[in-house]
């Protein structure tokens, strides 16, 4: 009954009232930013590679921006794109791509908004959409409800699937049994997740936090070897996603397993662009204007679908192998890997997985760290937080043994919540966030290094940073 219920709040949010909001968003947000996504792409390089305001010893942009990639590029790469694939056709990857493209213009808008309502700390600067909801909306329960949505997403929905999908990669294997193999993969994860979280195992993270950028740049490398070896098979492939995005009469026919619905599910899984999650990363960069890390965000978003995404779905579709629902999520890639490389596809596919879940699992407790800071008001005592973080390893122990379908619904419903609040926020705030990107023009047209100050654009809240520009 409970799964039920879950499946239905997820179709009814994805069949209507998420796809107008994100769609109309993005696109109000494409054209009220004149495109920014495209036309300052180059912009973002040069304002990713810009020191700390502050100082070395801050955060720099790209450093929150590894923060948020390491919690988009996960498990929704691999098994999200797997299952969309299988249960929406080859279409769903080209709504992938619309969600995305149209995406990258609020996550510019959400993350700029977060970096003009950061707050000053002990160890820097933090804030998100809780943050910019009380001080511009004056609405401080709209903000709990918020970060309540948060701390489901992250701290269960997100992290429980996270585990089912690790655990899943080993099913292919001779060894895996699975009324009991689940289980001993997932107490294995959370006891490993919890050593790291009650401040063991630095080590682990340092190691880990090195090897998956590693780990991303041969997992595209090693999807390239395998589209080349089957390039034969790509005008097909191609022609057959174009097709299906397109075949409106059968979309209609069922949209609730639509090409178009799991598009966006699994897109917005993907690249979390207008949920407000990577704002509580981008908050934390230390930059001399807030526009800088909004063009930061955009290519975060295009470096998790454009990328890494298409990597999986092209890797997959040109293998020969046709997707079923029987395979939907890790069998279908570790299939089509193994029919090009043999049973070096299952082991890659494996170890990839362990790499991408476990930086996920500790990318989203990270950002729950941080919320529980603001609905507490101030950071939350050694016991609550050791409790915490015991139930954090539970639920992630719990996620490895439930079925596949409830966890997917779980993690798409409370996304969907976190998604509903933040999305008309931004619609409400965005005029700032156009008016900080106008003064960014302006600096750059004037060859000048772009400096923020509130009062130039205008704004009628009060801010903790951007009172005043340094003398030039």
């Amino acid at each position: 009954m409970i799964s039920n219920i879950v499946s239905w709040i997820s179709d009814f949010m994805y069949g209507y009232l998420l796809i107008i909001l994100l769609l109309a968003g993005g696109i109000y947000f494409t054209v009220r930013t004149r495109f920014v996504q495209f036309r300052m792409i180059g912009q973002a390089f040069r304002a990713l590679m810009e020191k700390p305001a502050g100082g070395d010893d801050k955060v720099s942009s790209f450093q929150a921006l590894m923060v948020s990639t390491a919690s988009r590029v996960g498990t929704g790469n691999i098994i999200g794109v797997s299952t969309a694939i299988c249960l929406g056709g080859f279409g769903s990857v080209f709504w992938m791509w619309i969600i995305a493209v149209i995406g990258a213009a609020s996550a510019f808008i959400e993350s700029t908004l977060a970096q003009i309502y950061k707050k000053r700390g002990p160890h820097g600067s933090y804030g998100g959409p809780a943050y910019y909801i009380e001080a511009a909306l004056h609405s401080r329960p709209l903000a709990l409800v918020f970060s309540i949505c948060l701390v489901l997403t992250y701290g269960f929905g997100f992290n429980m699937l996270a585990s089912y999908n690790l655990q899943s990669t080993f099913a292919s294997y001779s060894f895996y049994d699975p009324d009991l193999t689940p289980w001993i993969i997932g107490l294995v994860l959370a006891v490993i997740v919890g050593y790291c979280l009650l401040g063991g195992g630095q080590r682990i993270v340092r190691v880990t936090s090195v090897m998956v950028p590693m780990m991303g740049l041969a997992y595209v490398l090693v999807s390239l070897v395998v589209i080349v070896m089957n390039i034969t098979y790509l005008p097909a492939v191609i022609s057959r996603m174009f097709s299906e995005a397109f075949d409106f009469q059968s979309i209609m026919g069922g949209f609730s397993g639509s090409c178009v619905m799991y598009g966006i599910k699994r897109g917005l899984y993907s690249n979390e662009a207008g949920v407000g999650s990577a704002p509580n990363a981008s908050a934390s960069a230390d930059v001399n204007h807030p526009a800088a890390q909004g063009l930061a965000q955009v290519l975060s978003v295009f470096i998790d679908t454009l990328l890494l995404c298409s990597a999986t779905a092209f890797m997959c579709m040109c293998s020969g192998i046709e997707p079923t629902e029987a395979l939907s999520g890790a069998p279908y890639v570790q299939e089509a890997l193994q029919s090009t490389l043999g049973m070096f596809g299952p082991l890659f596919i494996t170890v990839s997985m362990v790499l991408f879940a476990f930086t996920t699992l500790l990318g989203n407790l990270f950002y729950v760290d941080h919320v529980f800071n603001y609905m507490f008001g101030h950071t939350p005592g050694k016991c609550f937080m050791i409790v915490y973080r015991i139930i954090a390893s539970l639920v992630i122990f719990a996620g490895a043994g439930l079925s596949a379908d409830l966890l997917w619904d779980i993690a798409d419903v409370t996304m969907g919540f976190m998604t509903i609040i933040n999305m008309p926020v931004i619609l409400l705030l965005g005029k700032y966030a156009l008016k900080a990107l106008q003064d960014y023009e302006e600096q750059l047209r004037r060859k000048d290094t772009p400096f923020f100050c509130a009062k130039e654009i205008g704004l009628p809240h009060d801010v903790d940073y951007w009172t005043s520009k340094p003398l030039r």
